[in-house]
């Protein structure tokens, strides 16, 4: 337990990120009592000076110059705050981490937005020695912003994206802390009524208002737990509403025992160009230990498939980090993935989400090091370029094994827009279904509205109308 003592409440999570960096879901309270180690940070606003101590270690550093900016003065502040924070830390309990004291999700963001603020030069420099970021993931970042720069640089002052979300799995797995449902019949085609309203708002709400479609996402979940009918009346209603995806349309089939021949080709049919196909782990005994209802030879049938339908843009996903994998599972698994060829593959790390079963049962499950998927991660990258893929977006999640990240690979020719999109916070999104967020992007104001439906279906159905409302006053303004 560590209790924190500062005069800035409003940093307290901020503070509290950095501590877990290093010990992981420690408690964190202003009066733990005295068994607790005690961390105090204060920062002068005088002086502009933050300032702290930590059992016997201490630390102080000046926040960085904000130009007369409000909402930078507080983005200096807190990251003075966390940087003092992060260096009491290396102190007490020194260990390498490759992000440094960044905990947030968009690191690609905060490098582009540093250098468009002042200069490449020194953004290297507060990425190296203000964040203490390595540079290794230094390299990574700026690799992938350079690719996304010419993407970044097409979006239009009323470009949008349209995101719908089908919130239901055929079983939950292990790790996931999503609030989807476990599909079944009724349930699926009862959701269909409220979200085919949701579409028809949204197709006004975008008339309206003058935007610009620009890509579309169907994600969940797992959409394709839908029967070949649902998918055929949900993309006629997109498209009658809609006119169409915008510039590109991925769907996430995801699991490959909701893949049949019939929904590929209705996807085929309605100009879908993008899929997945989803395995996380090739290795059967882990599939069953994570709670997937199929086997590895379902995805090489699944993707075989959908290869044979004729769809040339297929993503895979893996876990890095997944509970009783070895660093040799994990490189089976690549040389399986490395021998399908998907057109993109996404490499995650474990992330230990707080309502995920694995959170509640971590006793159970060993866990790789931290080393360990350091290597599984490099291997992934490896594995990658050896099929002709680069990294070109990337993000990051609390609680990841060892502070790593998660990145997504493509060729030249497979990038997938909406993901950038996305990720980097450079375009609106708005968002249909259960616990789908609705997104407004202010590029003056380096700001971002939110707008999230209830993950509840009956809740998201009875709230529709207000959801509505809160969009049209958003998007409207």
């Amino acid at each position: 337990m560590v209790q924190l003592i500062t005069n800035v409440p409003q940093y307290e999570n901020d503070i509290a990120e950095e501590i877990r960096l290093f010990l992981g879901a420690v408690e964190i309270r202003p009066d733990a009592g005295d068994d607790a180690e005690q961390m105090t940070i204060t920062l002068d606003e005088q002086k502009l000076i933050a300032s702290g101590t930590y059992c016997g270690a201490a630390a102080s550093f000046e926040v960085l110059p904000d130009g007369g900016d409000p909402l930078e003065c507080k983005r200096q502040q807190k990251r003075a705050v966390k940087r003092v924070a992060y260096a009491l830390m290396q102190q007490v309990h020194p260990t390498e981490m490759p992000w440094g004291s960044l905990t947030g999700i968009r690191p690609t963001k905060l490098l582009r937005e540093l250098a468009e603020r002042y200069g490449d030069a020194e953004a290297v420099r507060q990425f190296t020695e203000v964040f203490s970021v390595s540079m290794e993931k230094l390299r990574l970042a700026a690799t992938i912003n350079a690719v996304q720069k010419p993407y970044l640089e097409s979006v239009g002052p009323r470009d949008l994206d349209v995101y719908v979300g089908i919130p239901y799995c055929k079983t939950r797995c292990l790790y996931c802390s999503f609030g989807a449902e476990i599909a079944k019949g009724a349930s699926v085609e009862d959701y269909l009524v409220p979200l085919f309203d949701d579409i028809e708002r949204g197709g006004r709400l975008l008339k309206d208002g003058g935007w610009n479609l620009r890509a579309f996402y169907i994600g969940g979940g797992t959409p394709t737990v839908l029967d070949a009918d649902q998918l055929d009346r949900l993309l006629s209603k997109i498209e009658s509403v809609y006119g169409g995806y915008g510039r590109e349309c991925t769907v996430e089939a995801g699991r490959p025992d909701t893949i049949t021949r019939e929904k590929l080709a209705v996807l085929k049919m309605h100009g879908i160009g993008r899929i997945s196909v989803n395995p996380q782990t090739m290795n059967d005994e882990t599939l069953r230990r994570i709670g997937r209802a199929h086997t590895a030879e379902a995805i090489r049938e699944a993707f075989a498939l959908a290869r044979t339908v004729g769809f040339d843009a297929i993503n895979m996903d893996l876990i890095a980090g997944l509970p009783g994998e070895t660093e040799e599972d994990f490189a089976r698994t690549l040389l399986e993935i490395a021998a399908l060829r998907p057109d993109n593959l996404t490499v995650h790390t474990l992330a230990i989400k707080r309502s995920s079963r694995l959170k509640e049962q971590l006793d159970r499950y060993p866990l790789p090091s931290k080393d360990a998927v350091t290597r599984m991660i490099d291997r992934g990258f490896e594995t990658a370029k050896s099929i002709g893929l680069w990294p070109y977006y990337m993000y990051r999640q609390k609680y990841q094994n060892g502070n790593l990240e998660n990145v997504g690979y493509a060729g030249r020719d497979s990038i997938c827009m909406y993901n950038i999109d996305m990720m980097e916070e450079t375009t609106s999104i708005l968002a249909h279904g259960a616990n789908a967020m609705t997104k407004r992007i202010f590029d003056a104001e380096r700001r971002v509205e939110r707008i999230a439906a209830p993950k509840n279906v009956p809740t998201y159905t009875r709230k529709l109308p207000l959801l509505d409302e809160q969009k049209r006053n958003l998007f409207l303004s």
